[in-house]
């Protein structure tokens, strides 16, 4: 993670590189169309209920389980196979993460630790831990070498110290930062790109700019395409000002696309199509 200088601050410090003020623009602008809609004053229950089945669904499809929604929505049994766990896995991190705001701030890696418990849902001694030397990463999207676990420990205790710190960093910067930060180190042995879009949507709903969790970055990272998303993480673990910056453009671009699924969803809802 790049902190651009000694800048007191390296998440605010981020907010100023070239092209970052214009995507946290066109983020609150987005998420303002959402939560001006007239159904969000009147059902904005089930529009987050409907954006949690959708960011699921887009947070498995990144990591191999390209499920259609209806499929998504139909199915009961998540356990058949090895895409069904993924799915699975992504429709329990979405419950469980609105559950774990409150702690975030506080204690961010105890958070963490939890939603990869949620989303491996074994008792292994490998489960809600970061891994030890030596141990294997599954993670098929991220080809990157994994970093080292010394390396994984000090950089998830500096996550974490920038987290509880707080600061004045705009929420698309410190979501971005944290999602990126996650699927570089991939600190657990399974499911790391789960964790990191759960994480990541922890942050936009504690934050305050997606305080009712409907505007669903997942959705638009998987829109976005998987080689997309892995081109932008390059930026990001790049370090470089130009890689940072299109990692956070990226992240922006992708709540944008999820507020604008879930303003499809208000409109349907407005016509009595859903």
């Amino acid at each position: 993670m790049s902190t651009t200088g000694a800048a007191a601050d390296p998440l605010a410090a981020l907010g100023t590189l070239p092209g970052v003020d214009e995507s946290v623009e066109s983020v609150r602008k987005s998420v303002d169309r959402v939560y001006g809609h007239r159904v969000m004053r009147r059902r904005s229950n089930a529009v987050t209920s409907e954006a949690a089945l959708r960011g699921a669904r887009g947070s498995a499809a990144l990591s191999g389980a390209d499920w259609a929604l209806e499929e998504v929505r139909r199915r009961t049994d998540f356990s058949g196979d090895d895409e069904a766990r993924v799915v699975g896995a992504a429709l329990r991190l979405t419950a469980e993460a609105g559950q774990l705001l409150s702690i975030w701030r506080q204690s961010p890696l105890r958070v963490l630790a939890r939603l990869h418990l949620v989303a491996a849902a074994t008792k292994g001694d490998e489960v809600g831990r970061p891994r030890q030397e030596g141990e294997p990463v599954d993670e098929p999207l991220i080809e990157l070498p994994p970093p080292s676990a010394a390396e994984v420990s000090g950089r998830l205790e500096g996550l974490a110290e920038l987290i509880i710190a707080g600061g004045s960093a705009p929420a698309l910067v410190t979501a971005a930062v944290v999602h990126g930060e996650l699927l570089a180190l991939r600190p657990f042995t399974s499911h790391n790109g789960l964790v990191a879009r759960a994480a990541e949507r922890i942050v936009l709903v504690g934050s305050g700019l997606d305080p009712k969790s409907v505007c669903p970055a997942e959705v638009g990272h998987a829109e976005q395409g998987r080689a997309a998303y892995v081109a932008a993480l390059d930026g990001y673990v790049s370090g470089t000002p130009e890689g940072m910056a299109a990692w956070i453009a990226h992240c922006g671009r992708s709540i944008e696309l999820g507020a604008r699924e879930s303003t499809a969803v208000c409109e349907a809802l407005q016509r009595g199509a859903a």
